[in-house]
C-alpha cells in the first residue's frame, strides 16, 4: 500500500529560532519554483512574519511577560502561515518526495505502522484562581501530552475563533489562565503521541470563568 507524501508537521515542537529558519528555507524553496507557481501565502508576507518574530525575540530578551506574550503571538502567526503552505505543497507535489523537498519543507517519515490515539474526553472544568479554569480529562494510553484550545462563547452559545491554550503532560490538572472573568469559554482537548501524532479533538465543554 502506498501512502500520500506529507510535510513533517513539527511546527509546535520547533523553537522560535527554528521556525524562522524553516520559514527562510520555505521562502527560498518556493521562490520561482515551477511546481508551485501560486503559493496560498504571499512569500513577502511570510518573510514579514518571520522578521516580526525575530524582532519579538530580540525584544523578549530585555523585557517581561508582555514581551513574551507578543513573541508567542508572532510565533503563532508564523505557524499559521507555514501550515497553509504545508497543505498547498502537499496538494501540488504530485505525491513525489523529491518535489516536496524542493519546496523547502521536510517530508514526514514514511513509517506507517499506525496506531491511532483514542480521543480524550473533558471530565470536568473547575474554578482556579481569578481568571483561571482547571480542566481534567480522561487519560489516553501512549499520549505524550495533551493540547488544549479555547474559544469565547458568544451570543446564542456559539464559540468564536479557537485559540491555543497550552500543552500539558498531566491529564488530571490543566490550568488555563489569562481568561476574562464573567466570560464563558468552550474548551477542546486532543492527545499528542503515537504514530499518528494527534487524536481527534474532544467534544467541547463550556464553563464561565470567575
Amino acid at each position: 500500500m502506498s501512502y500520500p507524501v506529507r510535510v513533517a508537521d513539527r511546527f509546535r515542537k520547533q523553537s522560535a529560532e527554528q521556525l524562522v529558519t524553516m520559514a527562510g528555507a520555505v521562502i527560498a524553496g518556493l521562490t520561482n519554483n515551477p511546481t508551485f507557481p501560486a503559493p496560498t501565502v504571499d512569500l513577502k508576507a511570510m518573510q514579514a512574519a518571520a522578521d516580526a518574530l525575530n524582532a519579538a525575540l530580540a525584544a523578549q530578551a530585555h523585557s517581561g511577560a508582555a514581551a513574551t506574550a507578543e513573541k508567542n503571538n508572532k510565533q503563532e502567526a508564523l505557524i499559521a502561515l507555514l501550515r497553509k503552505l504545508k497543505h498547498y505543497v502537499e496538494d501540488n507535489c504530485g505525491n513525489d518526495p523529491a518535489v516536496l523537498l524542493s519546496s523547502g519543507f521536510q517530508a514526514a517519515s514514511s513509517n506507517r505502522s499506525r496506531s491511532p490515539l483514542a480521543n480524550p474526553a473533558i471530565l470536568s472544568v473547575d474554578f482556579g484562581n481569578s481568571g483561571e479554569l482547571v480542566l481534567k480529562v480522561s487519560p489516553i494510553a501512549r499520549a505524550k501530552c495533551y493540547e488544549v484550545r479555547s474559544a469565547a462563547v458568544g451570543a446564542g452559545g456559539v464559540p468564536g475563533g479557537w485559540q491555543p491554550a497550552g500543552l500539558f503532560t498531566s491529564s488530571r490538572s490543566m490550568t488555563i489562565s489569562g481568561l476574562a472573568p464573567g466570560t464563558t469559554y468552550a474548551f477542546q482537548v486532543r492527545a499528542i503521541g503515537g504514530s499518528t501524532r494527534y487524536s481527534d479533538w474532544s467534544n467541547p465543554v463550556s464553563r464561565m470563568c470567575a
